[in-house]
């Protein structure tokens, strides 16, 4: 009987980790409708933004403007890593601080020096451990990350790109396709260069003139692209996390079945047993 009772145990044990993870399973739905949502209200204005500013970029501008200067040499890089403050996100966290480890890794082989700022717990901790000096520590920026957040994450690096202090500004972070392709990817987002076939700023008509429009556009832009990172990072967390609560609540039922059959069998095993005693404890007294 000892061991059904064990086994009844471990029943109840994986019966109320299976509710746990399937309690998380809908906050991590819930929470990931909200955010896909600010994620598709984010990205139209930041596609924009972009599209204007690189048509307007040209050399000339360049060398009135810090954040559009173009080094012709990178000497020195910063690293923005995106992670979440809580785990149980399946391989979330551990994908995006791979991508940062093997980011700083080729540019230090390259001979560019690195500064890393992380935002996220878990990419502090790893970094921590890893006893990896870190520029920027941030465990203040949730899971509604607002325009606020992505301002006063990037403003410091802004503020030494435009000093000269580094020359070119990469954020790793997940990039959201769907709830459940979200890979890591490495964004360049300093310097900004004219990307694809753009039209020409001379097709366009400016009020007020294109010098203005990009001394007020240029740390706006900058703002938004690091903002839509943000909220596309935390949809991704939460993609990745319901996605592993419920293959863990898939998982534990698959468990409650064995565990089932076995207690069934070692419960059947005993009663037979007992039968068998009373018979023969029966045919004894005759």
């Amino acid at each position: 009987m000892a061991g059904a009772r064990e086994v009844k145990r471990r029943i109840k044990s994986v019966e109320n980790t299976r509710q746990i993870t399937r309690t998380m399973e809908l906050v991590s739905t819930s929470k990931l409708k909200r955010a896909t949502d600010r994620v598709n209200a984010a990205r139209p204005y930041t596609a924009a933004l972009t599209e204007i500013v690189r048509s307007l970029y040209s050399p000339d501008l360049a060398e009135r403007y810090p954040l559009l200067r173009n080094p012709a040499e990178v000497k020195r890089a910063a690293v923005l890593l995106l992670t979440a403050n809580r785990g149980l996100a399946g391989g979330f966290n551990a994908n995006l601080v791979r991508e940062a480890r093997g980011l700083l890794e080729d540019l230090r082989e390259r001979g560019i020096e690195t500064e890393l700022h992380v935002s996220g717990k878990k990419g502090i901790a790893f970094f921590t451990f890893r006893k990896e000096p870190m520029a920027t520590a941030r465990r203040d920026i949730g899971d509604t990350p607002t325009v606020a957040d992505a301002e006063s994450l990037v403003a410091p690096i802004r503020s030494r790109f435009e000093l000269g202090q580094v020359d070119a500004v990469y954020v790793v972070s997940s990039e959201f396709r769907s709830a459940v392709s979200t890979p890591p990817r490495v964004r360049t987002v300093l310097p900004i260069l004219p990307e694809g076939t753009t039209p020409p700023a001379d097709l366009f008509l400016l009020s007020p003139s294109g010098d203005l429009i990009l001394e007020r556009m240029l740390p706006l832009y900058l703002r938004n692209t690091v903002y839509v990172l943000l909220v596309e990072n935390a949809a991704a967390e939460q993609g990745a996390r319901r996605s592993a609560m419920k293959s863990a609540t898939d998982n534990a039922g698959e468990m409650l079945e064995v565990l089932t059959r076995s207690y069934n069998r070692a419960r059947q095993a005993q009663i037979t047993q007992e039968i068998a005693e009373i018979v023969g404890g029966a045919a004894a007294l005759e």
